[in-house]
Protein backbone atom coordinates (compact mmCIF):
# COMPACT_ATOMS: atom_id res chain seq x y z
CA UNK A 1 0.00 0.00 0.00
CA UNK A 2 1.50 3.33 -0.76
CA UNK A 3 1.02 6.57 1.48
CA UNK A 4 -1.81 8.64 1.03
CA UNK A 5 -1.97 11.98 1.50
CA UNK A 6 -4.37 14.31 3.09
CA UNK A 7 -7.22 15.14 0.40
CA UNK A 8 -9.95 13.83 -0.69
CA UNK A 9 -10.06 15.27 -4.33
CA UNK A 10 -8.57 13.68 -7.34
CA UNK A 11 -7.35 15.18 -10.22
CA UNK A 12 -10.48 17.15 -12.08
CA UNK A 13 -12.18 15.44 -15.17
CA UNK A 14 -11.19 17.25 -18.53
CA UNK A 15 -14.67 18.07 -19.03
CA UNK A 16 -16.53 20.45 -16.51
CA UNK A 17 -19.21 19.67 -15.25
CA UNK A 18 -22.46 21.13 -14.25
CA UNK A 19 -25.14 20.69 -11.73
CA UNK A 20 -27.59 18.59 -14.00
CA UNK A 21 -24.36 16.14 -14.59
CA UNK A 22 -25.18 15.03 -10.75
CA UNK A 23 -29.08 14.90 -10.87
CA UNK A 24 -29.82 11.43 -11.37
CA UNK A 25 -32.87 9.94 -13.56
CA UNK A 26 -35.43 9.50 -10.10
CA UNK A 27 -38.36 10.96 -9.58
CA UNK A 28 -37.50 12.94 -6.36
CA UNK A 29 -40.52 11.91 -3.87
CA UNK A 30 -40.71 13.64 -0.54
CA UNK A 31 -43.77 15.75 0.88
CA UNK A 32 -44.60 19.15 -1.33
CA UNK A 33 -43.09 22.13 0.67
CA UNK A 34 -40.00 19.86 2.41
CA UNK A 35 -37.03 21.37 2.92
CA UNK A 36 -35.04 18.38 2.02
CA UNK A 37 -35.81 19.33 -1.47
CA UNK A 38 -33.62 23.29 -0.81
CA UNK A 39 -31.01 21.04 0.44
CA UNK A 40 -30.90 18.98 -2.40
CA UNK A 41 -30.43 21.42 -4.69
CA UNK A 42 -28.05 23.38 -3.50
CA UNK A 43 -25.83 19.90 -3.28
CA UNK A 44 -26.20 19.13 -6.83
CA UNK A 45 -25.00 22.71 -7.66
CA UNK A 46 -21.98 22.34 -5.16
CA UNK A 47 -20.55 19.32 -6.22
CA UNK A 48 -19.41 19.85 -9.60
CA UNK A 49 -17.80 23.18 -8.31
CA UNK A 50 -15.64 20.97 -5.97
CA UNK A 51 -13.43 19.11 -9.18
CA UNK A 52 -14.40 15.72 -8.59
CA UNK A 53 -15.32 13.62 -10.53
CA UNK A 54 -18.72 12.04 -10.32
CA UNK A 55 -16.82 7.81 -9.88
CA UNK A 56 -15.04 9.42 -7.06
CA UNK A 57 -18.30 10.24 -5.17
CA UNK A 58 -20.34 8.50 -2.75
CA UNK A 59 -23.15 9.59 -0.85
CA UNK A 60 -24.00 7.00 1.89
CA UNK A 61 -27.34 7.27 4.05
CA UNK A 62 -29.28 5.41 6.77
CA UNK A 63 -32.84 5.46 7.27
CA UNK A 64 -35.24 8.07 7.14
CA UNK A 65 -36.33 11.26 4.28
CA UNK A 66 -33.24 12.33 4.13
CA UNK A 67 -32.26 9.17 3.67
CA UNK A 68 -33.23 8.92 -0.13
CA UNK A 69 -30.84 11.27 -1.23
CA UNK A 70 -28.55 8.75 -2.52
CA UNK A 71 -30.90 8.30 -5.23
CA UNK A 72 -30.99 11.55 -6.59
CA UNK A 73 -27.21 11.96 -7.07
CA UNK A 74 -26.00 10.71 -10.40
CA UNK A 75 -22.66 9.34 -7.98
CA UNK A 76 -21.92 5.97 -6.54
CA UNK A 77 -24.50 5.74 -3.14
CA UNK A 78 -25.60 3.21 -0.74
CA UNK A 79 -28.09 3.14 1.04
CA UNK A 80 -27.81 1.10 4.27
CA UNK A 81 -30.03 0.08 7.58
CA UNK A 82 -31.27 2.18 9.94
CA UNK A 83 -28.33 4.61 11.58
CA UNK A 84 -25.23 2.34 10.29
CA UNK A 85 -24.33 4.87 7.56
CA UNK A 86 -20.94 5.90 9.45
CA UNK A 87 -19.73 2.59 9.74
CA UNK A 88 -20.45 1.81 6.05
CA UNK A 89 -18.68 5.56 5.04
CA UNK A 90 -15.83 4.10 7.27
CA UNK A 91 -15.12 1.19 5.73
CA UNK A 92 -15.61 2.91 2.23
CA UNK A 93 -13.22 5.49 2.72
CA UNK A 94 -10.48 3.57 4.32
CA UNK A 95 -11.05 0.68 1.54
CA UNK A 96 -10.65 3.76 -0.93
CA UNK A 97 -9.16 7.32 0.84
CA UNK A 98 -8.91 8.57 -2.40
CA UNK A 99 -12.95 8.94 -2.68
CA UNK A 100 -15.05 11.76 -1.40
CA UNK A 101 -17.27 10.35 0.71
CA UNK A 102 -20.61 12.14 2.17
CA UNK A 103 -23.33 10.96 5.00
CA UNK A 104 -26.88 11.82 5.15
CA UNK A 105 -28.51 11.38 8.05
CA UNK A 106 -30.95 12.79 10.37
CA UNK A 107 -31.52 14.01 13.66
CA UNK A 108 -33.21 10.64 14.11
CA UNK A 109 -31.18 8.06 12.19
CA UNK A 110 -27.88 9.72 13.23
CA UNK A 111 -29.07 10.70 17.01
CA UNK A 112 -30.98 7.77 17.93
CA UNK A 113 -30.25 4.04 16.75
CA UNK A 114 -26.87 5.77 14.79
CA UNK A 115 -26.06 8.02 17.50
CA UNK A 116 -23.17 5.45 18.53
CA UNK A 117 -21.50 5.18 15.45
CA UNK A 118 -21.89 8.61 14.81
CA UNK A 119 -19.67 9.64 18.05
CA UNK A 120 -17.28 7.27 17.17
CA UNK A 121 -16.67 8.75 13.60
CA UNK A 122 -16.20 11.86 14.67
CA UNK A 123 -13.90 10.99 17.54
CA UNK A 124 -11.35 9.00 14.89
CA UNK A 125 -12.25 11.79 12.22
CA UNK A 126 -11.92 10.16 8.90
CA UNK A 127 -11.88 12.14 6.37
CA UNK A 128 -15.25 12.23 5.28
CA UNK A 129 -18.60 14.63 5.27
CA UNK A 130 -21.32 14.04 7.31
CA UNK A 131 -24.81 16.07 6.25
CA UNK A 132 -27.33 15.93 9.59
CA UNK A 133 -30.89 16.88 9.00
CA UNK A 134 -32.95 18.43 11.79
CA UNK A 135 -36.32 18.73 11.73
CA UNK A 136 -36.68 18.14 15.08
CA UNK A 137 -39.24 15.03 14.38
CA UNK A 138 -39.30 11.76 13.38
CA UNK A 139 -40.82 12.20 10.06
CA UNK A 140 -40.47 9.10 7.52
CA UNK A 141 -42.24 7.25 10.45
CA UNK A 142 -45.06 9.90 10.43
CA UNK A 143 -44.58 12.31 13.28
CA UNK A 144 -42.97 10.40 16.66
CA UNK A 145 -40.56 12.68 18.59
CA UNK A 146 -37.00 12.84 17.90
CA UNK A 147 -33.39 13.05 20.10
CA UNK A 148 -33.78 16.69 19.05
CA UNK A 149 -37.61 17.73 19.80
CA UNK A 150 -38.06 20.39 22.71
CA UNK A 151 -39.29 19.57 25.74
CA UNK A 152 -43.17 19.85 25.84
CA UNK A 153 -43.45 19.36 22.50
CA UNK A 154 -46.62 17.61 21.92
CA UNK A 155 -46.18 14.63 18.92
CA UNK A 156 -47.80 11.07 17.97
CA UNK A 157 -45.18 9.72 20.77
CA UNK A 158 -45.71 12.43 22.89
CA UNK A 159 -49.24 13.19 23.20
CA UNK A 160 -48.91 14.96 26.70
CA UNK A 161 -45.34 16.78 25.63
CA UNK A 162 -41.99 15.32 25.93
CA UNK A 163 -40.55 15.06 29.09
CA UNK A 164 -36.69 14.48 27.67
CA UNK A 165 -34.28 16.85 27.49
CA UNK A 166 -32.85 17.12 23.74
CA UNK A 167 -29.83 16.91 22.17
CA UNK A 168 -27.90 19.95 21.81
CA UNK A 169 -26.34 18.85 17.77
CA UNK A 170 -23.62 20.95 17.38
CA UNK A 171 -22.39 20.53 21.45
CA UNK A 172 -22.61 16.80 20.98
CA UNK A 173 -20.78 16.92 17.86
CA UNK A 174 -18.18 18.84 19.53
CA UNK A 175 -18.02 16.81 22.75
CA UNK A 176 -17.28 13.77 20.30
CA UNK A 177 -13.99 15.58 18.81
CA UNK A 178 -15.51 16.34 15.77
CA UNK A 179 -12.65 18.96 13.90
CA UNK A 180 -15.42 20.47 11.63
CA UNK A 181 -18.89 21.50 13.15
CA UNK A 182 -21.11 24.28 11.58
CA UNK A 183 -24.48 24.80 11.02
CA UNK A 184 -26.87 26.28 8.48
CA UNK A 185 -30.34 26.23 7.22
CA UNK A 186 -32.73 24.76 4.47
CA UNK A 187 -33.84 28.31 3.15
CA UNK A 188 -30.37 30.24 2.53
CA UNK A 189 -29.13 29.18 -0.64
CA UNK A 190 -26.03 31.16 -0.48
CA UNK A 191 -25.52 30.43 3.63
CA UNK A 192 -25.88 26.70 2.34
CA UNK A 193 -23.72 26.76 -0.22
CA UNK A 194 -20.84 28.31 1.57
CA UNK A 195 -20.88 26.11 4.66
CA UNK A 196 -20.92 22.85 2.19
CA UNK A 197 -17.76 24.51 0.09
CA UNK A 198 -15.80 24.44 4.05
CA UNK A 199 -16.85 21.21 4.74
CA UNK A 200 -15.17 19.41 1.18
CA UNK A 201 -12.14 21.72 1.84
CA UNK A 202 -11.51 20.51 5.42
CA UNK A 203 -9.67 17.19 5.79
CA UNK A 204 -10.78 15.31 8.50
CA UNK A 205 -15.02 14.40 9.25
CA UNK A 206 -16.75 17.78 8.78
CA UNK A 207 -20.35 17.87 10.27
CA UNK A 208 -23.24 20.01 8.98
CA UNK A 209 -26.38 20.68 11.01
CA UNK A 210 -28.87 21.59 8.52
CA UNK A 211 -32.07 23.22 10.22
CA UNK A 212 -34.76 21.86 8.26
CA UNK A 213 -38.61 22.18 8.05
CA UNK A 214 -40.87 19.32 7.79
CA UNK A 215 -44.24 20.75 6.54
CA UNK A 216 -46.58 18.00 7.97
CA UNK A 217 -45.38 16.91 11.35
CA UNK A 218 -43.82 19.74 12.24
CA UNK A 219 -43.97 22.92 9.85
CA UNK A 220 -42.68 26.22 10.95
CA UNK A 221 -39.87 24.83 13.65
CA UNK A 222 -37.54 27.09 12.89
CA UNK A 223 -39.48 29.84 11.06
CA UNK A 224 -38.40 32.26 13.97
CA UNK A 225 -35.21 31.70 12.63
CA UNK A 226 -35.08 31.66 8.95
CA UNK A 227 -38.29 33.79 7.43
CA UNK A 228 -40.88 36.52 8.76
CA UNK A 229 -40.64 40.01 10.44
CA UNK A 230 -37.14 40.54 12.26
CA UNK A 231 -35.35 37.77 11.69
CA UNK A 232 -32.48 39.36 10.92
CA UNK A 233 -32.61 39.53 15.00
CA UNK A 234 -32.52 35.94 15.63
CA UNK A 235 -29.34 34.48 13.24
CA UNK A 236 -25.93 35.24 14.24
CA UNK A 237 -23.48 34.45 11.14
CA UNK A 238 -20.33 33.76 12.48
CA UNK A 239 -16.89 34.74 10.63
CA UNK A 240 -13.99 34.05 11.35
CA UNK A 241 -11.84 37.01 13.20
CA UNK A 242 -15.28 39.21 12.84
CA UNK A 243 -17.20 40.39 16.11
CA UNK A 244 -20.27 38.48 17.01
CA UNK A 245 -22.95 41.36 15.79
CA UNK A 246 -26.26 40.71 14.53
CA UNK A 247 -29.68 42.61 13.26
CA UNK A 248 -30.65 45.23 10.56
CA UNK A 249 -28.47 47.20 9.44
CA UNK A 250 -30.03 50.33 11.08
CA UNK A 251 -30.33 48.03 14.28
CA UNK A 252 -27.04 46.33 14.89
CA UNK A 253 -26.44 44.71 18.05
CA UNK A 254 -23.56 42.69 19.26
CA UNK A 255 -22.73 40.15 22.00
CA UNK A 256 -20.39 40.35 24.62
CA UNK A 257 -19.63 38.57 28.38
CA UNK A 258 -20.94 40.59 31.38
CA UNK A 259 -20.41 40.08 34.57
CA UNK A 260 -19.92 36.24 35.88
CA UNK A 261 -18.95 35.73 32.18
CA UNK A 262 -22.82 35.60 31.39
CA UNK A 263 -23.52 36.58 27.90
CA UNK A 264 -25.20 39.53 27.20
CA UNK A 265 -26.52 41.44 24.11
CA UNK A 266 -26.31 44.97 23.88
CA UNK A 267 -26.66 47.95 21.41
CA UNK A 268 -24.09 48.49 18.89
CA UNK A 269 -24.22 52.14 18.83
CA UNK A 270 -23.75 52.65 22.73
CA UNK A 271 -20.92 49.66 22.99
CA UNK A 272 -17.24 49.86 22.40
CA UNK A 273 -16.49 47.53 19.39
CA UNK A 274 -13.82 45.88 21.61
CA UNK A 275 -16.14 44.80 24.45
CA UNK A 276 -17.48 41.88 21.27
CA UNK A 277 -16.71 38.94 21.34
CA UNK A 278 -14.58 37.99 18.54
CA UNK A 279 -15.46 34.69 16.65
CA UNK A 280 -12.16 32.03 16.54
CA UNK A 281 -13.05 29.25 14.62
CA UNK A 282 -10.17 27.28 16.57
CA UNK A 283 -11.05 28.63 20.22
CA UNK A 284 -12.84 25.21 21.83
CA UNK A 285 -14.37 27.32 24.55
CA UNK A 286 -16.05 29.87 21.78
CA UNK A 287 -17.20 26.71 19.91
CA UNK A 288 -19.10 25.33 22.27
CA UNK A 289 -20.16 28.46 23.60
CA UNK A 290 -22.00 29.23 20.33
CA UNK A 291 -23.53 26.15 20.38
CA UNK A 292 -26.12 26.26 23.13
CA UNK A 293 -26.57 29.85 22.90
CA UNK A 294 -29.53 29.62 21.23
CA UNK A 295 -31.02 26.48 23.00
CA UNK A 296 -34.63 27.03 24.56
CA UNK A 297 -35.71 24.47 27.15
CA UNK A 298 -39.32 24.41 26.24
CA UNK A 299 -41.82 25.43 23.73
CA UNK A 300 -43.19 29.25 23.24
CA UNK A 301 -40.38 30.28 25.04
CA UNK A 302 -38.67 33.72 22.95
CA UNK A 303 -35.70 33.28 22.00
CA UNK A 304 -33.03 35.28 24.23
CA UNK A 305 -29.99 34.94 21.85
CA UNK A 306 -29.59 34.37 17.94
CA UNK A 307 -28.46 31.32 16.38
CA UNK A 308 -25.42 30.90 15.64
CA UNK A 309 -25.17 30.27 11.91
CA UNK A 310 -21.89 29.22 10.48
CA UNK A 311 -18.84 27.39 11.08
CA UNK A 312 -18.24 26.63 15.11
CA UNK A 313 -15.09 24.75 14.58
CA UNK A 314 -12.79 24.51 12.09
CA UNK A 315 -9.48 22.75 13.60
CA UNK A 316 -6.84 20.45 11.95
CA UNK A 317 -6.10 16.48 12.85
CA UNK A 318 -4.41 13.77 11.53
CA UNK A 319 -7.49 11.80 9.48
CA UNK A 320 -8.04 8.56 10.86
CA UNK A 321 -6.93 6.80 7.33
CA UNK A 322 -4.08 8.41 6.59
CA UNK A 323 -2.87 7.30 10.42
CA UNK A 324 -3.97 3.75 9.45
CA UNK A 325 -2.35 3.25 6.22
CA UNK A 326 0.66 4.67 7.60
CA UNK A 327 0.61 2.13 10.61
CA UNK A 328 0.24 -0.30 7.71
CA UNK A 329 3.30 0.74 6.16
CA UNK A 330 5.69 0.96 9.00
CA UNK A 331 4.51 -2.77 10.18
CA UNK A 332 5.47 -3.48 6.86
CA UNK A 333 8.70 -2.26 6.42
CA UNK A 334 10.13 -3.53 10.25
CA UNK A 335 8.24 -6.88 9.60
CA UNK A 336 7.69 -7.86 5.75
CA UNK A 337 4.38 -8.69 3.92
CA UNK A 338 2.38 -10.76 5.70
CA UNK A 339 1.18 -13.73 4.80
CA UNK A 340 -2.86 -14.37 5.33
CA UNK A 341 -2.28 -18.18 5.47
CA UNK A 342 0.68 -17.84 8.46
CA UNK A 343 -1.42 -15.84 9.94
CA UNK A 344 -4.63 -17.85 9.79
CA UNK A 345 -2.98 -21.24 10.88
CA UNK A 346 -0.82 -19.57 13.93
CA UNK A 347 -1.39 -18.92 17.92
CA UNK A 348 -4.29 -20.94 18.88
CA UNK A 349 -6.45 -23.41 17.06
CA UNK A 350 -9.00 -26.07 17.69
CA UNK A 351 -9.75 -29.47 15.66
CA UNK A 352 -13.50 -30.12 15.84
CA UNK A 353 -15.02 -33.67 15.03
Amino acid sequence: MSEITETTTTTAPAAKLSRKEFVSDQDVRWCPGCGDYAILAQVQKVMPELGVPRENVVFVSGIGCSSRFPYYMNTYGFHGIHGRAPAIASGIKIARPDLSVWIVTGDGDGLSIGGNHLIHLLRRNLDVNVLLFNNEIYGLTKGQYSPTSRVGQKTKSSPYGVVDNPFDTAALALGAGATFVARTVDVDQKHLQSVLHRAAAHTGTSFVEILQNCPIFNDGVFSDVTDGEGHENRQLLLEHGKPMVFGPENDRKGIRLGPGMEPEIVRMDSTKADEILVHDERNDAIAFFLASLAWQPGPGIERLFPVPLGVLRAVERPSYERSVYQQIEAVTRKRGPGDFDELFASGDSWTVS
